[in-house]
């Protein structure tokens, strides 16, 4: 059976991770004349709870999944644990009495239940009255139009704010009192002018520099590192985790940079700038980072064109930058040197590399149709594509644990 199954994050006020939105995606033959609804949900639920493992996909999060009318009616959440879910009620569902006492089930056996996509109209209020979280797209309406619907709500309701992209919607959003934020904000600079930054992060970026040269100095990183305690603290105790085969622990920078040579110290001086700039951020920002990292470099492995893994890697690394270092992508790029292909597709800019990167950010997004056709430009097949993205979003555990 294939498996299509993404995720998107939903934080609370202090941009700490609450949960994740499962997100069904269609396969890549696109078997459904019509988007169905119905057997969307089942298999999203077949493939979480049978196939994967709901922690494997959410790593122990709450998980939100959309319910059809017809799996309300049916009672097929009433199977699952309600610590773990949150019972998402598709925007289409009427608030018959049927809906009301199968939402009263629900509550009665612990369920949290949220209302997608919401705009309120006349007959909703016994279904208001029920939920728990209402859920208001910033797409969809303006500012005025929330503020006025938002009086029909109680105290005892929570207001989660999706498809936020802008740190502005942001704190938009929180001065009107809204408790959970759903969209990609996190990923985007919070101050889109030129500043100045730490002497920290510029160190930082200075070794990012080295190690990203066409032919580095590991004698160079040594004293570069060596001055850096948390780094270097970092390094030891990667070599000696990851590397478990050593017969002696390992003591010393420049040993530890011997054992890992070129290409490792590169990636792993490249991880941990990632996690040091990011330091001030959402962690979900890290995350996020290391997974569209992986992503794309077993996007390379995967297909026949041949690119460098390594390369790629670097790129889905970078590609959020700007949000770690609240900075234009093209003032970061002055200060790496990066191969063409990187330095292009993270400035926008067609190069061999740019269908790699909109699979990876399409899928997180639910853009289908584009990731779809980046597919068959990178010549991979959309059977395989779950399954890369699944060893994608497992991957970051394994560095963080000793990162």
């Amino acid at each position: 059976m294939d498996i299509f199954i993404a995720r998107q994050p939903i934080f609370n006020r202090h941009k700490k991770l609450y949960a994740y939105e499962l997100l069904h995606r269609i396969s890549g033959e696109n078997v459904y004349n019509s988007f169905d609804g119905d057997r969307a949900t089942a298999n999203l639920l077949i493939n979480t709870f049978l196939s994967i493992g709901l922690d494997k996909i959410t790593s122990s999060n709450k998980a939100f999944i959309n319910f059809t009318e017809q799996h309300l009616l049916e009672g097929t959440a009433l199977g699952l644990s309600p610590d773990n879910i949150v019972v998402e009620i598709l925007e289409q569902v009427p608030a018959s009495p049927e809906i009301i006492s199968a939402c009263r089930g629900l509550k009665e056996q612990g369920f949290t239940l949220a209302l997608d996509d919401f705009v309120f109209t006349d007959g909703m209020e016994p279904l208001v009255e029920l939920v728990d979280i209402i859920k208001i797209d910033f797409l969809e309406q303006n500012l005025k139009e929330i503020e006025d619907q938002n009086k029909h709500f109680n105290k005892g309701h929570k207001l989660l704010a999706e498809k936020i992209e802008t740190y502005g919607q942001f704190t938009a959003a929180l001065d009107m009192g809204f408790d959970y934020f759903q969209g990609y904000f996190f990923c985007r600079p919070e101050v889109l002018i030129r500043k100045d930054i730490s002497s920290l992060k510029a160190n930082l970026l200075s070794l990012l520099a080295e190690v990203n040269k066409k032919e580095f100095s590991l004698a160079a990183v040594e004293k570069m590192i060596g001055v850096d305690v948390s780094i270097s603290y970092k390094l030891l105790r990667y070599i000696n985790s990851v590397y478990y085969f050593l017969v002696t622990k390992v003591t010393t920078i420049g040993r530890a940079l011997n054992y890992l040579g070129e290409s490792g110290t590169r990636r792993f001086v490249s991880l941990v700038a990632a996690s040091e700039l990011s330091s001030d951020k959402p962690h979900e920002l890290l995350r996020t980072s290391l997974t569209r990292a992986r992503f794309c470099e077993l996007l390379a492995r995967h297909s026949p064109q041949g690119y460098d893994p390594e390369e790629l890697f670097l790129m889905g690394l970078f590609s959020l930058l700007p949000a770690m270092l609240d900075m234009e992508m093209v003032d970061i790029m002055e200060q790496l040197p990066l191969s063409t292909s990187v330095a292009g597709s993270l400035l926008g800019r067609e190069s061999p590399y740019t269908p790699y990167l909109e699979v990876v950010c399409a899928y997180e997004q639910e853009g289908w149709g584009s990731w779809l056709g980046c597919l068959k430009i990178i010549d991979i097949s959309p059977r395989e594509i779950s399954t890369i993205y699944l060893e994608a979003i497992h991957w970051p555990d394994s560095f963080i644990a000793v990162g």
